[in-house]
């Protein structure tokens, strides 16, 4: 049944001599009807599972950089679940904003695609929130989620701008970052008083072998859950060795409301400018995963109305995420991969799925379990995540060739972009104050300077070709 489509199921016969069309358990391989919920739901939590870690990760790294209490760090955990679940839903059973009619805007595609917490966001909120704290954060992610929105309404003129050679020279630099961060973590943290400890260094190799054992060896669920298996096995080796702090599970409540702002706005131009930068990014990221789900799923390529609405929901959802004390979301390249996998499209159960995390929410116990999670089981469990987004861009860099063009654009753009990106304050506090805002990030940098050097030098015919991957 993998890879079936809708149209697949207008003339077939199941195994059992049963009519597909009318069969309830055939609804899985379409994207509307209900399916039996002994079938649906394990199918919906096998995408909370792929995607629950990952969804987190972002807020652990953040909270530990600014030094954030175990309640705040709850309360962020907390939040990032209920938006998820709540965007997710959206991107399901979109708001149409003027009425039902083909080409008119909604908010959500209308396509089986989960939404999480984008890691693309993370170097540059760690840089603004050494600089500003988390009020800047949130509030240059509020500001910034404008240029997505504008983008969600005007994607056919503007996707020429951005071609697979800008973004994958951006995920290469938001990988460089992340590795380096998550080796601090696998250290145990910079300033913690174990920092490179063996202790440290053997809990974070433990779990990165049981991540790559899952993946090597494991078949169905055990691959697909490799990380939350590689933390669990960090869990108890932390508790064996003594590591585990219980206090923040102990002191979360059982229940309790996510509110919004609970942390304050705080507004600074090279904020929004190096968030507006990552939306860019984040909404060309969503429209690779929706085409492809359509190509994989229906054997068709997504429609503009599709796209435009996810990048709508991508963009309302960050404006959500903010209110709500955490950071931007996009839609997540693994459950795309889910649902390519196994052909499952169906909106009732990724509903399903979307519900536990809802559900999940309000429960502040589940925050605080993994919010306890030591410093090296993290960064053991997250470094091959952070690899693959860097290797995700070297792939979409090869897809559009080597000609000389396109190595003179993508060698500008790491040479000034990395380069300049990662110079000493002193070098780039002699620089016009624009061009700091920019270069004080080096993946916003690299997003920027690529934008530019793709628009000063003219595409040969070969690079046309590749513009709509």
């Amino acid at each position: 049944m993998n890879g079936a489509t809708e149209r697949n199921f207008e003339n077939t016969v199941s195994a059992d001599g049963t009519d597909a069309a009318t069969d309830p358990r055939s609804a899985i391989y379409r994207l509307h009807g209900i399916p039996p919920l002994k079938l649906a739901l394990p199918l919906g939590l096998q995408h909370v599972l792929a995607m629950f870690t990952s969804n987190l990760a972002p807020c652990f790294i953040l909270a530990g950089v600014l030094g954030m209490s175990g309640a705040d760090k709850v309360i962020m955990v907390q939040c990032t679940m209920l938006i998820s679940g709540v965007t997710t839903f959206l991107q399901l059973y979109p708001i149409y904003l003027f009425g039902r009619r083909q080409g008119r805007p909604r908010i959500g595609a209308e396509l089986p695609i989960v939404m999480g917490t984008s890691f693309a966001f993370v170097p540059t909120s760690v840089t603004i929130g050494r600089l500003y704290g988390l009020p800047a954060i949130l509030g240059g992610a509020l500001l910034g989620s404008l240029v997505e929105f504008f983008m969600g309404f005007f994607i056919k003129p503007l996707k020429r701008f951005f071609p697979p050679l800008v973004i994958g020279a951006v995920l290469m630099a938001i990988g460089a970052n992340l590795l380096t961060t998550g080796m601090h973590y696998w250290a145990g943290g910079i300033g913690s008083p174990d920092y490179g400890s063996p202790a440290n260094l053997c809990v974070g190799l433990v779990v990165f072998l049981t991540v790559l054992a899952c993946q090597r060896f494991g078949r169905g669920m055990v691959a697909l859950s490799s990380l939350l298996i590689g933390l669990l096995v960090g869990y108890i080796l932390s508790f064996f060795m003594g590591t585990l702090d219980f206090s923040p599970l102990l002191d979360a409540a059982w229940v309790d409301i996510p509110l919004p702002f609970r942390f304050r706005y705080a507004f600074h131009w090279d904020a929004v400018l190096g968030f507006a930068a990552l939306y860019v990014v984040s909404g060309l990221e969503t429209i690779g995963n929706t085409s492809g789900i359509t190509v994989a799923a229906f054997d068709r390529e997504a429609t503009v109305d599709e796209t435009a609405g996810a990048i709508l929901a991508d963009s309302f959802g960050s404006m959500l995420a903010t209110a709500f004390n955490t950071l931007p979301n996009t839609a997540f390249g693994q459950n795309a991969g889910i649902v390519a996998m196994t052909g499952v499209v169906n909106k009732f159960c990724i509903a399903l799925g979307a519900s536990v995390l809802v559900i999940a929410g309000f429960l502040p116990k589940v925050g605080a379990l993994f919010s306890m999670m030591p410093n090296p089981v993290l960064g053991g469990a997250l470094l091959m995540v952070f690899a693959m987004i860097t290797i995700n861009g070297i792939k979409l860099i090869a897809k559009t060739g080597f000609s000389q063009r396109n190595v003179i654009v993508l060698g500008i753009t790491l040479a000034l972009g990395m380069g300049f990106g990662g110079a000493p304050d002193a070098v780039l506090a002699r620089l016009p104050g624009p061009i700091q805002y920019v270069f004080r990030d080096s993946v916003v940098a690299v997003c920027v300077v690529g934008i530019l050097a793709n628009a000063v030098f003219p595409r040969e015919e070969q690079d046309l070709a590749v513009i709509d991957i």
